[in-house]
């Protein structure tokens, strides 16, 4: 059974936790003299009027079990788009909770979606914490708990597989705190460096900070209304190019090239395979452009390149409307939706190493009807793929895709044409943001009826937890003894 009294000790924490982290968006409002300032101290008095007895009172000496940890981070997800809602809808500038909601869980999913016709129109204050969701989402809440909140050290190891259930999670270190220090040492280093570049690009302070949180974290949430466009700058496109790329990658890979192992990419057969889609990708999707634009050659690349990566590390920032460039970009473009990053990255999507096993496997057994008494082990790189890997990878691609067409039936029962129940379905439980049809790059959310926001809002925290964790919930056995 499930430890409920240890489970709510846990989230009580961890809303305190919302309230530390409301801290620099408070200073930001305050800094330019802003209407959201009450509506964030209004938050942060909550959260800790409920978070310090709640953990006070439910304070229990008991390791956290594995069923534990599946109920806490999903719990808590919800508890922190929940929570993290209230400074859009106090402060009236999102005056419905549901899309408050909506932005929050897109924003700490690092989905990117959005209900905002008028982005601009955001004081200061909520812009920064709209961007700030997305870096806290990122690598990842519980991850950040375990690095700085030694209360959750005990049962650390259950969070950290419930909330990175990938087919390869890396252990850098001994101690899980430890690993997840490491982890958010070197997001922390990409993130300052991008900073820095961006404004030596041209963008002031805050606008390089929600655009940096927005790119490593792979979310997508700009200070524009449209997107990376608004700069109209190369130097800006290619470092965020670079960056979201860097972000695509598993970072115990950028943990080792820091330590002097630079070769360490060159040898990773995820990282191989990724290069190569993105560089095949873009060269059709650039034809693509020149077929349907008059863009000149420079900026055809530039643009090929941007969105190429930026849909499929499932960043979502758009530098063109992409629904111009004809039927054959849109649907490469499409199917990278579910792709996604590398494992252990902060993309979202099935992670590129989930279809490489599969393709594979599929090889393998076509090789063994020719062979029938081979010994032909599934390889990966120098590693030899237990089946147990195998079964979980193609149990995971049954429940996505499944989940996917349920999605899209729910969504054209609401009234949605094909194209943009496609669009949206994909781009949210792929963690992307900008869809297709009316959700489109150049497009929002806003006109999605009520229930389809929450059912998208469901999609978004099952894709950004991989399925199983938020589907084992729905489990009998799961609840039983």
């Amino acid at each position: 059974m499930v430890n409920t009294r240890a489970t709510a000790n846990v989230l009580f924490a961890l809303l305190m936790f919302l309230s530390a982290s409301l801290l620099p968006s408070i200073a930001v409002a305050a800094i330019y003299g802003e209407p959201d300032l009450n509506a964030f101290l209004i938050t942060f008095v909550l959260s800790l009027a409920v978070g310090v007895p709640g953990f006070l009172l439910t304070r229990i000496d008991e390791e956290l079990k594995p069923k534990d940890g599946f109920v806490i981070v999903t719990s808590a997800w919800i508890l922190f788009a929940a929570a993290g809602a209230l400074p859009f809808y106090l402060s009236g500038f999102i005056p419905s909770y549901t899309d408050a909601f909506f932005e929050t869980m897109s924003g700490f999913t690092t989905t990117g979606a959005t209900i905002l016709t008028d982005i601009e129109r955001l004081p200061h204050g909520l812009l920064f914490w709209r961007s700030f969701t997305h870096w806290l989402g990122g690598m990842g809440i519980i991850v950040l708990s375990l690095a700085i909140l030694p209360l959750l050290g005990v049962g650390g190891m259950q969070l950290f597989r419930a909330e990175v259930p990938g087919p390869t999670p890396d252990k850098l270190s001994p101690r899980i705190r430890e690993t997840a220090k490491v982890l958010w040492g070197v997001y922390l280093l990409m993130t300052i460096v991008e900073t820095l570049l961006l404004m030596l690009a041209g963008m002031n302070l805050f606008d390089a900070l929600c655009h940096t949180f927005g790119t490593v974290a792979t979310g997508g949430f700009s200070t524009k209304n449209t997107s990376i466009a608004w700069y109209d700058s190369a130097a800006i496109d290619y470092i965020i190019i670079v960056f979201m790329m860097l972000s695509g990658i598993n970072f115990a890979l950028h943990f080792r090239a820091l330590q002097g192992r630079i070769d360490i990419y060159w040898h990773d057969a995820e990282v191989k395979l990724y290069t190569a889609i993105i560089v095949i990708i873009s060269l059709i999707v650039g034809v693509q452009i020149m077929l349907y634009t008059n863009s000149d050659f420079a900026t055809t690349v530039r643009h090929a390149v941007f969105q190429v990566v930026s849909i499929l590390t499932t960043t979502g920032y758009g530098t063109a409307d992409y629904e111009l460039w004809g039927l054959a970009a849109q649907l490469l473009l499409f199917v990278l939706m579910f792709i996604g990053g590398c494992a252990g990255s902060t993309g979202g999507g099935m992670k590129i190493i989930r279809p490489l096993v599969l393709f594979k496997f599929s090889r393998t057994e076509v090789m063994r009807l020719v062979h029938p008494h081979a010994i032909l082990p599934v390889r990966v790189g120098e590693m030899i793929v237990p089946r147990e890997i195998i079964a979980t990878v193609a149990g995971f691609f049954l429940f996505y895709i499944g989940l996917f067409a349920f999605g899209v039936l729910f969504m054209s029962f609401l009234g949605l044409d094909l194209e943009t129940a496609l669009g949206s379905v994909a781009a949210t439980i792929g963690n992307v943001g900008p869809g297709l049809g009316s959700v489109g790059p150049t497009e929002n959310y806003a006109a999605i009826p009520a229930v389809g926001k929450w059912f998208l809002s469901f999609l978004m925290l099952s894709g950004r937890l991989e399925i199983y964790t938020v589907i084992i919930l729905f489990s009998r056995t799961f609840w039983h003894r």
